[in-house]
Parts: structure tokens; sequence; C-alpha cells
């Protein structure tokens, strides 16, 4: 048996006790600690920490989670880590978030699901569940598509509209996707629909200096989230988004971007497009070549970025490469959901 020491991000330190070959998340939970998580199988990387001190065995789990370099770093999944002395871990998330009792399940009725774009649709819960829920900006749910055992990953594109007890979600289509198909050829409003949550470590700090968010597709979604609590409490910092899609039709929600830049004095955007091929839209590429340097600020700045494997790959590299080491770097990676 040996103990571990978990550092949160707000100075709070709680102490758990692992049993012969446990898990750090599983004895977390033991003890009524829930480190972010959500596959529990090396896949997702959601429960990344750093291990400060003290030797681990750790295997079974892929590099989209957590690479080579990273490893080399000290960096764990929880879900995978099973200590082999006693250990200081930190976890890249606040004591609120993980000592308040964890996710539970919420009962809600569909009432709205808008096609946005080719490959983009939005669609809004709601109920008292709905209205009674916490969650920080940036975290996502797990949806039941209804009809099946299955859960799908989506992050909330809204805080919760308490006098309607409404929350809104952005998801990608995925071609024969299982929620994919519900939503587009089977939904109706006034389904059932139940939600998990919240979950992820991902979500809005307080700013407390410049801040650079990178969005990628329906990556977008936590970002729209942020920016309404933002909007709520003001901000005395520059905020910039670069929001990147694939093809121009691959565009969603600018015009509440465009009402956040307009309700939100130092909040400004850019969307790009990587295709080169057809299309009107100005601005062309990935969203590394529109990061410019007064974004990321000598390195006092705190990043966000949201978007697929690859892109979450790029950008680390591309700050690497510039020399830049930002106070804050904060990621999701996602995967389109079949």
């Amino acid at each position: 048996m040996y103990k571990v020491a978990l550092n949160f991000e707000d100075g709070i330190t709680r102490f758990i006790t692992t049993s012969p070959m446990e898990t750090v998340a599983n004895a977390a939970y033991r003890s009524g600690i829930n480190i972010p998580l959500d596959c529990r199988d090396g896949a997702c990387g959601t429960c990344k920490c750093h291990c400060e001190s003290g030797t681990y065995e750790m295997e079974g789990f892929i590099e989209d989670a957590l690479s080579d370099e990273e490893v080399r770093l000290g960096y764990v999944l929880t879900c995978q880590m099973i200590p082999e002395s006693d250990c200081v871990v930190t976890v890249p998330a606040s004591s609120e978030v993980c000592l308040k009792g964890g996710a539970s399940d919420i009962f809600a009725e569909l009432s709205e699901v808008k096609q946005l774009s080719r490959t983009a649709l939005s669609f809004v819960v709601s109920g008292e569940g709905v209205r009674a829920m916490q969650f920080l900006p940036g975290q996502y749910a797990k949806i039941q598509v209804p009809g099946t055992d299955e859960f799908r990953a989506y992050s909330f594109s809204s805080m919760v509209n308490h006098a309607n007890g409404l929350v809104s979600f952005l998801m990608r289509v995925v071609p024969e996707g299982l929620m994919s198909g519900y939503m587009t050829h089977k939904s109706s409003v006034g389904d059932s629909i139940a939600l998990r949550g919240p979950f992820g470590s991902f979500y809005l700090r307080e700013v407390k200096r410049p801040v650079l968010m990178l969005a990628g597709g329906t990556g977008l979604a936590p970002f729209l989230a942020m920016l309404e609590k933002i909007q709520l409490e003001g901000s005395d910092y520059p905020i910039h988004m670069v929001y990147g899609v694939t093809h121009e039709v691959d565009l969603v929600a600018l015009d509440q971007l465009e009402a956040f830049a307009e309700a939100i004095g130092n909040f400004t955007f850019s969307a790009c497009v990587a295709s080169s091929e057809c299309g009107s839209w100005p601005q062309k590429g990935y969203v590394t070549h529109h990061i410019e340097p007064e974004h990321l600020n000598d390195g006092n700045v705190d990043i966000y970025l949201c978007g697929p494997p690859p892109m979450v790959d790029a950008v680390s590299s591309f700050i690497q490469e510039k020399g830049i080491q930002p106070v804050s770097f904060y990621y999701e990676k996602f995967t389109a959901n079949k």
C-alpha cells in the first residue's frame, strides 16, 4: 500500500492510499475524489496528470492519449498509473471539480435540433434537471443515444439558461454515426434525453492575463460557453480566438462570435479555412498560420485549445518551435463519435 498526495491547482492537497495493483484513479474514486476521466482505458487522455515524485508502473495506453515526450516529462494517465512507491501527483483541475460529488444522471427533453452546416448541428435540451445542473464552462456531458445503451460525449455550448431550463450542444455530423443518425433522421421535439455529467478538466479558469483560444471544427463548442461566462463577468485582459475549419461551408456560429465581440470589449476573433480549393473566405490555412506574436505575449498568456488530435499536436509543436512557454496550456483532443 502506498500513499499518494494529490495536489490540485487551487492549492488544496488530498492524500489517498492505493492497494496493491490499484490505479491512482480507482484509489481516488474509492476515497471520494473524482479525478476527471472518461474512458478508463488509457485512450482519451482526460485523466492526464503530472507525477512530481515517486515511481510507478503504467502500461496499456495509446499515444493519442499520452505521447512519448509527455511520458519522458513525467506525465501520467491516472487510470493506468499503479504506484510502486509513495507519489506526489499534480491534478490539472480545481479541488471544487474533483471533490463536489462527481457526475450525476439527468433526464431532459429535446427542445430543438438545428442543422448548421453539412457537418455540424446544434441541439437544445430542457427540463428541471437541466435547470439544476452545475458545470464549469468548457466541460462536457455524456448523452445517451435514445433507443440504445450507447453514450456519446459532447461539450456544453452554452451555460444553463435558468429561466427556461435550457442548455445547448454543438456536434459534428458523422456519416453513419449513431447519434448523428438519430439527430438528423429520427429525433423529434419532446423526445426524452438522458445526460450524465459533468466531466472534464478542460474548463475556463479565472482570467488573470491575456487568453488565446484555439478552436478546431466543433471544438468551438466549449468556447461558446466560456465566452458566455466571460460576457457575464467581464474581463480586464484581451481575449483572442482563432477558429479553424477544413472547408468554408463548415464555418458555424459566426453570428454568435460577432455578438460576443460586440458585447465583450476586449474579445476579438478570426476564422480560417484550411482548404485552398474554391470558396471565397479570405483567411486560408491552418490555425497556426493565424497566431500572431502579440497573441502569445512572450508567454504571459493562458492558451485553451480544443480540436482533433492532429491540430492539438500541430499547435503544441508550433509553440515549442517559437520558444514560447505559456503560463498555462489547457487542451482537449476529440475524435468524431461514431
